[in-house]
């Protein structure tokens, strides 16, 4: 059976880091620490003596002083792992931990999820190839020698650097390993641990290399496991749940987090904060745990977004000048079907096409598997369609040969109905307002990923009310914004009320209308 040897490195908050040795240790496992050199040593003293005389419990023979993006933090790691390994000798795996890492599994469930697959849990992407680095530097890192923290000695580092970058003294990376990059958070099979101990005592070069590259952590690691294990043993992931804003911070966990912490796929989850006492409680109590049946949904993360992106109006990036300065046409009618529910709206454009021959695109701007001919590749890709939304329609109108044209929107696309509302030719639109039930919005959270299969029914219960609201919010900005030529159709209407609408907005006689709208499939979920 797996057990598990846990590599803690921290700073402060002597009392969480022993409620946490001890709870990580009362099933059997163990914990190996480094304290930073650089806190206050009176904490260094209490978890001492509070901790000496567990037996599942050591420290780094040597402790050095931490900063961020600094060797300094490899080798704490390499100090407490190598004393982890010589005072546990049972130990199966060895395990990253912070002092803001909190289990959000059972060991019972922990221990069984590592015995199922003998492998390593460790991100490990080509640091070139891939885009893990979405800002900054990248080569530099890597390509110059780094001496000085960034943070603390800012001067130092970017002088050291321009330097370097003016004499070219640039330097190779050793010609057998391929860098890669990822999390910090890992979970290595001891016999992984022991081979990186012992690259680590025979190649001076690798280690010389590694000392003055910048922000280490994210590379040594997961270099060395792939350069010393067979990529069919290696999970390119980690095991613990983290997640980052949009600026790059990570994302802190409170009180009400629990049923959505333990419905993830991981064993451990970062950070959670220091002020939810409720939640700390609840975790601390789970590790011991026997029994217990886990719900794996693993929606977290798309979860997150969709909250965060809640109430965000507007453009992401400035309109391109000649997709402000360009027509359509001015004797042209684009005629939009705005509606939440693609199947409805789908049907209608299919029935509107068969009766009136006016060429009908469904969801263009939302679906890139619709179909749309070859325009000299404008269409290929999604980013390209809405960048040069007004060319692309221009284009539309030409290949159909027509002067009107219907397309399906989703109502979140505000910014594509004030572009098109603000062209010289005439806009129509046509609102489909459809029923939303709770089994549509629940079917709808899992379509796209805001849920799973086993998403427990009190995370539903919170999450399907946001949903509607937010459906509610993006039909309210249709409205609020009094665009022109706006009817409407409602699911809730008879066919003839419907009928009225339709004709209007096709500019077709009533009884043709009437037939369009007594489909009688047509809002079927």
């Amino acid at each position: 059976m797996a057990r598990i040897a846990f590599i803690l490195l921290c700073h402060k908050d002597p009392e969480a880091i022993i409620k946490q040795a001890e709870r990580l240790t009362s099933v059997g496992d163990y914990m190996s620490i480094h304290f930073d050199a650089r806190a206050d040593p009176e904490y260094y003293a209490h978890i001492r003596a509070a901790l000496d005389e567990n037996p599942n419990v050591t420290f780094a023979k040597k402790r050095i002083k931490c900063g961020w993006g600094e060797w300094s933090l490899v080798q704490a790691t390499l100090n407490a792992i190598e004393a982890a390994v010589e005072a546990f000798p049972r130990a199966t795996h060895f395990y990253m931990l912070s002092g803001d890492c909190m289990a959000i599994k059972s060991a019972e469930y922990a221990h069984d999820f590592l015995d199922r697959d003998d492998c390593d849990y460790i991100e490990s992407f080509d640091y070139f190839q891939s885009d893990w680095i979405k800002t900054g530097w990248k080569e530099e890192r890597l390509i110059y020698r780094h001496w000085f923290n960034e943070r603390t000695q800012k001067k130092r580092f970017y002088a050291a650097f321009e330097l370097q970058k003016r004499l070219g003294l640039t330097r190779a990376i050793p010609d057998d390993i391929q860098v890669m990059i990822g999390s910090q958070w890992w979970c290595l099979r001891r016999r992984t641990i022991e081979w990186v101990l012992d690259f680590t005592r025979s190649r001076p070069d690798v280690m010389r290399f590694f000392r003055t590259t910048w922000i280490p952590d994210e590379t040594f690691f997961q270099t060395l496991v792939r350069h010393l294990v067979p990529e069919s043993e290696i999970r390119s992931r980690t095991l613990t749940f983290l997640m980052f804003t949009d600026y790059g911070m990570p994302v802190t966990f409170y009180n009400d987090h629990y049923d959505l912490l333990l419905s993830q796929d991981f064993l451990f989850a970062r950070k959670i904060s220091p002020e939810a006492k409720e939640l700390k409680r609840r975790l601390g109590l789970l590790y011991a745990t026997r029994g217990w049946d886990f719900r794996i949904s693993n929606e977290g993360r798309s979860l997150f977004h969709f909250l965060t992106g809640r109430g965000r109006i507007g453009r992401r990036f400035a309109p391109r000048f000649w997709e402000s300065e360009g027509s359509l046409g001015r004797k042209r009618e684009l005629l939009i079907v705005v509606c939440k529910k693609w199947h409805v709206a789908k049907r209608l454009v299919e029935r509107i096409r068969k009766m009136t021959n006016i060429p009908c695109i469904e969801y263009l701007f939302n679906e890139e598997s619709t179909p749309l001919p070859d325009l000299g590749g404008i269409q290929s890709t999604m980013g390209k369609r809405h960048r040069h939304r007004r060319a692309l329609m221009r284009m539309l109108f030409d290949y159909y040969e027509t002067e009107r044209l219907i397309i399906c929107l989703d109502p979140n696309n505000i910014d594509l109905l004030n572009d098109f509302y603000g062209d010289r030719s005439v806009t129509r639109m046509l609102e489909v307002e459809c029923v939303f039930s709770d089994e549509y919005l629940t079917g709808h959270a899992k379509r796209v990923g805001l849920a799973g299969e086993k998403t427990p029914q009190e995370t539903l219960d919170r999450l399907l009310p946001t949903i509607r609201g937010d459906m509610q919010f993006e039909i309210d900005q249709i409205r609020d914004a009094n665009f022109p030529n706006h009817d409407r159709i409602r699911e809730a209407d008879p066919p003839e009320t419907n009928a009225e609408a339709l004709g209007h907005f096709l500019a077709i006689d009533r009884g043709k209308a009437l037939e369009i709208a007594s489909i009688h499939y047509l809002y079927s979920d």
